[in-house]
């Protein structure tokens, strides 16, 4: 059988990930492959190292990607510091805080779960008394959760866990690049990202960062893989030879251990992806994300859904809306993107089918995607037989706040 060459549509993705990825992005990318110790290659890591701590806003030693997507980088942090026996808190208020106890559960910790109603968050007085009553090695939580829209306080939480020798590790993989993460302020010991959402990187990357106290355990287990150095003897070492971050580290350091083979288009991609950030500046690129966060939200408060987030602990780079009445939620993402060219995403667990999710994330983050899908939404709604639509009321509402801003309205 003879196939065609291969024609991917065109759509706008205003899903919590993955994104539109910026097209200078994908241009880096289509440049040549070059081997994984040429001294411009190692250049290219050592910068990517450079412009990971200036998004993360962190002094740390350690800042690179793990090859893999950005669970990977949960679990190479998780199973790196975590050893059978180890107490381990993971408050989760949603999907994936779910996924970090998993992952925890499998690493052989002696692991507290909280659990969360979806849509809510901890307080963080409450937090510390669990924390104190467990006495954990380490607590770990989501930041900002995508799949029910809440953002989660954590500078309270990580100051106390810093005072009592406690590891904080952090995911924050719809959030760094869009939404404030103060890595050192925060006294976050370990944060772990993904490069498919805020950072409007293709998916394939998990970039992350962590401190001394986590290099400390690190260097304990070390372990160098057999095929490398047969003396190299460890009961402590970690359980995943590719997860390793004790010998991941190494392929990013001075010592270039050969850990594995670097995805050297994807370093071209993150590299430039960063690069793009830092010459918006984060925080102008965050008060991006902020700003179309909210137009959007007007927009949809004007058209008359209703949004399922607390307006008051909801990250601006996501929104879920409740289905309305009588529609059958699958049917509006799929008109949405057949007859619209506009990706939406559905929800997960006990909010499936009950809420759609959209995103403002990255190089999608435009003032022209929030109209787009306003218009696009309510027009599928009205199709679909939703009552109580607005109709053009809700990209007027959000005309008239991007006007309202005046000076302070985003370049796009």
């Amino acid at each position: 059988m003879a196939y065609s060459e291969l024609v991917v549509p065109k759509h706008s993705i205003m899903t919590p990930g993955p994104v539109e990825a910026d097209p200078r992005v994908l241009q880096a990318m289509a440049n040549p492959i070059i081997g994984q110790f040429d001294p411009a290659l190692l250049h290219m890591m050592d910068e990517t190292k450079e412009l990971l701590k200036y998004v993360f806003k962190t002094n740390n030693k350690e800042a690179f990607p793990v090859s893999g997507t950005a669970r990977s980088g949960a679990e190479a942090v998780l199973n790196s510091i975590i050893e059978p026996g180890d107490k381990v808190l993971v408050p989760s208020f949603g999907r994936f805080g779910y996924l970090l106890a998993e992952m925890v559960e499998r690493s052989g910790a002696d692991m507290k779960l909280l659990e969360q109603e979806w849509g809510k968050i901890y307080d963080p007085e409450e937090l510390i008394k669990e924390i104190k009553e467990f006495g954990p090695k380490v607590v770990a939580i989501v930041h900002g959760e995508s799949s029910t829209g809440a953002l989660q306080p954590l500078e309270e939480v990580g100051k106390f866990c810093r005072e009592n020798d406690i590891l904080f590790v952090v995911d924050c993989v719809p959030t760094l690049g869009g939404v404030e993460f103060k890595t050192d302020e925060w006294n976050i010991d370990a944060a772990i990202s993904g490069t498919q959402k805020c950072l409007a990187v293709p998916t394939g990357y998990s970039p992350l960062t962590y401190n001394d106290r986590v290099g400390k355990i690190l260097e304990e287990r070390k372990k160098i893989e057999m095929g490398l150095d047969l003396k190299s003897e460890n009961p402590r070492r970690i359980q995943s030879n590719y997860l390793d971050l004790s010998q991941i580290q190494e392929y990013w350091g001075p010592s270039r251990l050969n850990h594995h083979t670097e995805p050297t288009t994807l370093l071209y991609g993150l590299r430039e992806g960063l690069r793009l950030i830092q010459e918006e500046g984060i925080d102008n690129r965050i008060k991006r994300h902020t700003i179309h966060g909210e137009a959007l939200v007007k927009g949809l408060q004007a058209s008359g859904v209703k949004i399922f987030n607390d307006l008051d602990t909801k990250m601006p780079v996501v929104t879920l809306v409740e289905t309305p009445e009588g529609v059958d939620e699958a049917k509006i993402r799929a008109t949405m993107v057949n007859d619209f060219g506009i990706e939406i995403a559905g929800g997960f667990g006990p909010l499936a089918g009950k809420t759609f999710r959209i995103g403002n994330m990255g190089y999608g983050c435009r003032k022209d995607n929030i109209l787009g899908c306003l218009a696009a939404l309510e027009a599928t709604l009205v199709y679909h037989g939703a009552k109580g639509i607005n109709v053009g009321d809700g990209v007027q509402a959000a005309m008239e706040f991007y006007k309202n801003l005046g000076d302070d309205q985003p370049a796009v």
